[in-house]
């Protein structure tokens, strides 16, 4: 029997409800940056610089305002801005050439990169059956590329093979992005990570809109139409960077992937409902691969948990049992071994002061010259008899 009062715990609940505010944000830019696509702006560094700004403005403030010393090398959060500015670009430059749908879909790519990065780098321990979930979830991927290949309607994008293979590079680098910001949120400081990534990010993005986007820039027609989903996506961006810290810390990076999921229902159902568009029937087939590999790999969680508990507890008795067994050993060093006392050192004591079986057989001793000593006359009696 499923014991819901330990399923339903606080952090399972609030785990719950953040990843799909975080779902629904990654929506929200994947929505922005379509519009953004449709318009002809095609700028995707400078759709995620704003973003980099206001992490680093806001948090950057925080730290300054706790004046406290740097958990971490600084050039980490170099490498990591670094990893974090391509893959934003990588994913938002796709949607130029295939639809919002199969940038969605295709964004799972993440989950198999984050259980081997967690797995070989973080020493994460996996079941069988998180891989058959995985294998599952892949196979949805390919449905989509398959789809985007044989479908009649190619008003999904211009180039679709090419935006997927875009969203698959930009997939794996948020892989290891999210692998280490998860490291650094548990072993560092989430305002110290988020700062230096928007500093960095921010720094990074500037130089690359300098090369490759500057003309772009010049050229855009800066209207409320277009100004409003750019600012719009910058915003969605910094809400998401600023709740993916905190899930992280709860939850980790890989049930950030899967929580991220339902990001792709939430882009089929407004892009049927709300924009009347019609979709391919193989994405539902994709959609179904990716929920049953869900359930499969997120299936008997609790049960891991406890599982890992009791091999923590094992392995705490044997590091007692071995450092009690160990002090047997070190008794004739330093007079604290209580396996000594029976192999020929008497009367020794160990570090608590218990007596050891040598001292009880000196106190044996004694008595016995004590009865002797009150026996004197009595001994004495029983030589002259013999005389």
């Amino acid at each position: 029997m499923v014991n819901w009062k330990e399923f339903w715990t606080k952090n399972t609940v609030v785990g719950l409800g953040l990843g799909q505010i975080l779902s629904l944000l990654i929506t929200s830019t994947g929505f922005s940056s379509s519009e953004l696509a449709k318009k002809g702006i095609n700028a995707p560094t400078s759709q995620s610089f704003l973003n980099y700004v206001l992490l680093a403005l806001v948090y950057g403030s925080m730290m300054l305002y706790r004046r406290q010393a740097l958990k971490a090398k600084w050039y980490y959060y170099v490498l990591l801005g670094l990893v974090d500015v391509e893959a934003n670009f990588l994913v938002v430059k796709a949607y130029q050439y295939t639809s919002i749908t199969s940038v969605m879909l295709l964004d799972c790519w993440t989950i198999p990169c984050v259980l081997f990065l967690t797995w070989f780098f973080l020493k994460t321990k996996y079941r069988i059956k998180k891989f058959f979930g995985v294998v599952i979830c892949i196979a949805g991927l390919v449905v989509v590329v398959f789809s985007d290949v044989h479908s009649a309607d190619r008003s999904s994008g211009s180039s679709p093979i090419k935006g997927d293979l875009l969203v698959l590079a930009g997939a794996t680098l948020y892989g290891v992005s999210n692998v280490t910001e998860e490291y650094f949120v548990k072993s560092a400081d989430r305002v110290e990570l988020m700062s230096f990534l928007g500093i960095f990010g921010a720094i990074i993005s500037a130089i690359q809109i300098s090369i490759i986007e500057r003309s772009e820039l010049s050229s855009i027609h800066w209207t409320a139409g277009a100004a409003f989903p750019f600012v719009g996506f910058s915003v969605a961006m910094f809400s998401f960077y600023s709740g993916v810290p905190i899930f992280l810390k709860i939850s980790g990076s890989t049930m950030l992937n899967l929580s991220l999921l339902t990001s792709d229902m939430w882009a089929v159902l407004i892009r049927i409902f709300a924009y009347h568009e019609k979709v391919d029937w193989m994405y539902f087939v994709a959609f179904a691969a990716v929920v049953v590999g869900l359930v499969v790999y997120s299936g008997g969680d609790k049960m891991d948990q406890n599982t890992a508990e009791v091999a923590d507890e094992e392995i705490e008795h044997s590091k007692q049992f071995d450092e009690e067994a160990g002090l047997g050993h070190l008794g004739p060093k330093d007079g604290s071994g209580s396996s000594k006392s029976r192999f020929g050192y008497p009367g020794r004591k160990d570090g608590l002061g218990s007596s050891k079986p040598g001292y009880a057989q000196k106190q044996d001793v004694a008595s016995s010259s004590a009865v002797g000593k009150d026996g004197t006359e009595e001994s004495a009696n029983k030589e002259i008899r013999m005389k």
